[in-house]
């Protein structure tokens, strides 16, 4: 399973079950979604409909955000916010009960950006604390914890993959979690100024999901500049193993088309992601 679908970003003209449908129709095997409801804990017939349309579609969900608050807004997660952390310990039950019943093992918490007017290492160390209780949440369904750097958010602290790594550390030092890695989006620390390559070789054991998009625009691979297919190949040389998550936007009536329909799930899939794109 080389690529899997990010459902929450591509497709949107359709409702999700149909999202999921049509990836699974355009060759797809798996597909991830950031947190698909408005509240930490939606009621239980919006979670069935959920897991119903994710078993009804035929396609493996591989990764879930947690609850990151009003993403359109500018939240980018609760892990560090302090005034909303019992939303996001309540939260985490919902989200290892809807990994357990569709098999999802990867959760991407969002860190949170700085609250003007509390200290930044009284949130750092909030987001150890909780970090290690999300880790030990999905660590009994197998799960892991993804952290990961983002771009466009200047209050958002983590900008690069040592920033993540440093996070990652503290977890496993100070509160013994290890379920926990670091969620590798070229995209973000290309647009960050990041040397994706020098990263990729300094951080591959800590590398526990991989996805991408090109820049400028945040489109399709072949879209822009970046040399997408080296990275990749770079990823895999280096034993990265796992679904690589396209998590661009694109208004194009077959935004799959830089990618054959025989390398969608392909596990031995070398395809090139787009022309130009090297």
């Amino acid at each position: 399973m080389p690529y899997t679908v990010n459902c929450s970003i591509l497709l949107t003209h359709l409702d999700l079950p149909e999202r999921l449908r049509v990836a699974r129709e355009a060759g797809f095997t798996g597909a991830e979604l950031w947190w698909p409801f408005p509240v930490a804990v939606p009621d239980d017939d919006d979670v069935d409909s959920l897991v119903r349309a994710v078993t009804d579609s035929g396609i493996q969900l591989t990764g879930l955000n947690l609850f990151a608050g009003d993403m359109p807004a500018g939240d980018r997660g609760l892990i560090s916010w302090p005034a909303r952390t019992q939303e996001l310990r309540d939260n985490l039950d919902v989200v290892t009960d809807i990994g357990e019943r569709t098999g999802c093992r990867r959760f991407n918490a969002l860190y949170g950006n700085r609250i003007p007017g509390i200290d930044p290492a009284e949130q750092d160390a909030l987001a150890v604390e909780n970090l290690a209780l999300a880790a030990r949440a999905v660590e009994r369904i197998g799960g892991t914890v993804l952290v990961e750097p983002v771009s466009g958010m200047p209050s958002y602290p983590l900008k690069t993959s040592g920033d993540v790594v440093a996070v990652l550390d503290r977890v496993q030092t100070e509160a013994g979690a290890t379920t926990i890695g670091l969620l590798l989006d070229v995209y973000h620390l290309a647009v960050n100024g990041a040397d994706v390559s020098h990263d990729v070789t300094q951080h591959i054991d800590r590398v526990a999901h991989v996805q991408i998009a090109d820049a400028p625009g945040r489109g399709a691979p072949g879209t822009g500049a970046l040399p997408l297919d080296r990275w990749i190949s770079e990823l895999r040389q280096a034993g990265y193993e796992g679904p690589v998550g396209l998590e661009y936007q694109s208004v194009d009536p077959d935004p799959f088309g830089w990618l054959p329909v025989a390398h969608r799930s392909a596990s031995s899939s070398t395809t090139t992601p787009g022309k130009g794109s090297a």
